[in-house]
């Protein structure tokens, strides 16, 4: 490991303890590494315009950390257990290539003003991924909404067959859903969009540090203005971004659930594209929607991340070691949140419905709602009206095209307002 900026002289570093101190920071900062670069740049033009840096040292600052960008990407350069964390690599390598100049990067800065940037940043971008997928999967059920409004598919109550529904209303349910954690996302990303560069350990620094000009170098919306609060908003954040995730995941969570109903031998409503199912290691008759049921699972992840986070921000004012673990809590979250998200919108896009099954599972209790409001309708009281509509002698094989043209309050079959959907959608671009 390169030698410690903050090991004191005549002070033993016991490998046990500095494995723990360590913990994961290698592995995980890979993952934050280039954000960590890219605020480094905007610091050190800061310096330069406060005079810490001259102009040739900024020139060569910015020079070495486009080729450790560079060779990171291209896997010339690995941060692996040499180094502390992926701030000593920087520093480092600057140290190496250019002497004195690297040696005054860290002015201004602590570690932890450090890695909350370029998580920061990181949030940002995963977020701006998670408004992007929900968007696409709003915009994919939304056309299958309208291209399928009228295809009958039997609704459930307490997983009992209840009335008819349709592929119409399934699709605008999750049109609208995803619409909703577009605009949570976006909320969110802009919430967190401030920028924490410049705050050092959460008390400033005896210099005037450009932080006007970082904030508007790294694209921050605002600048956060205390430096305590960077302190604060750190764990609080994160929280925040992962409940976002998980607005998206619980749709999802729900949605792979009646995917994997409707795809059962018992239900035999869908088919899934080819690519999503996987056939069993030991059964060969068999196909399995394994793809949906890890969809299903990913919400486990931000629910784990979350709760770990809470936990850790149990802690009064100020910098402290244990929101290190925040880290690995966002990094396993939106890995694998976003990753089974990637996968929504062409999922939506080319499962199929099986109209045969669907129509066979209509029974005729099936419209014995429409059979009581009907009479309510006529003028029998409601309750007499369920009593009536209640008695299966009454009841018949209905038409379903029928019951969904008569099924006219707003959101329902015959009153879909796709149209207002689509304006909410748009307004989010």
């Amino acid at each position: 490991m390169s030698d410690l900026l903050w090991q004191k002289p005549g002070v033993k570093v016991d490998a046990r303890i500095q494995r723990f101190l360590a913990g994961e920071d290698v592995i995980l900062d890979r993952e934050f590494f280039l954000f960590d670069i890219e605020a480094s740049r905007a610091h050190a033009q800061g310096l330069q315009q406060i005079g810490i840096l001259s102009a040739d040292e900024l020139a060569g600052l910015s020079r070495e950390l486009d080729a450790l960008a560079a060779d990171f990407g291209a896997g010339a350069f690995v941060l692996d257990e040499r180094f502390e964390d992926g701030h000593s690599a920087i520093e480092s390598r600057l140290i190496e290539r250019l002497g004195d100049a690297g040696r005054k990067i860290h002015t201004g800065r602590s570690r932890n003003d450090q890695i909350l940037v370029a998580t920061r940043l990181w949030l940002k971008d995963r977020l701006s991924r998670l408004l992007a997928l929900c968007r696409e999967s709003a915009q994919v059920a939304l056309a299958r909404a309208e291209a399928e409004a009228a295809l009958p598919l039997p609704g459930y109550t307490h997983l009992q067959r209840a009335v008819v529904s349709s592929a119409g209303m399934w699709w605008a349910a999750w049109a609208e859903g995803y619409i909703d954690d577009a605009l949570r996302a976006r909320q969110t990303l802009d919430w967190v969009d401030a920028n924490p560069l410049g705050s050092a350990a959460g008390y400033g620094v005896n210099l005037p540090l450009a932080r006007d000009h970082t904030t508007q170098a790294l694209g921050f919306g605002r600048l956060q203005v205390s430096a305590a609060y960077a302190q604060l908003s750190r764990g609080k954040f994160e929280m925040g971004a992962i409940e976002a995730l998980s607005s998206a995941l619980l749709d999802l969570r729900r949605l792979a659930w009646d995917l994997s109903l409707f795809t059962s031998a018992e239900f035999d409503f869908v088919a899934l594209p080819a690519e999503y199912t996987t056939g069993s290691s030991i059964m060969p008759n068999k196909r399995n929607p394994d793809v949906i049921e890890l969809m299903r699972a990913s919400y486990s992840a931000a629910a784990a991340a979350r709760t770990e986070i809470e936990q850790l921000l149990s802690l009064p004012s100020g910098y402290h070691r244990d929101l290190q673990f925040s880290k690995g809590a966002i990094f396993h979250a939106f890995g694998r949140g976003l990753a089974a998200l990637e996968l929504l919108p062409d999922l939506l896009r080319n499962l199929e419905w099986k109209p045969e099954r669907l129509r066979a599972a209509l029974d005729p209790s099936m419209y014995a709602t429409d059979l009581a409001v009907d009479l309510a309708r006529d003028g029998l009281p409601f309750r007499d009206a369920y009593k009536q509509a209640a008695d299966p002698a009454r009841w018949a094989q209905g038409d379903p095209e029928a019951s969904l043209a008569a099924r006219v309050s707003p959101g329902a079959a015959a009153d879909l307002r796709l149209d207002s959907l689509r304006q909410r959608l748009q307004d989010l671009t």
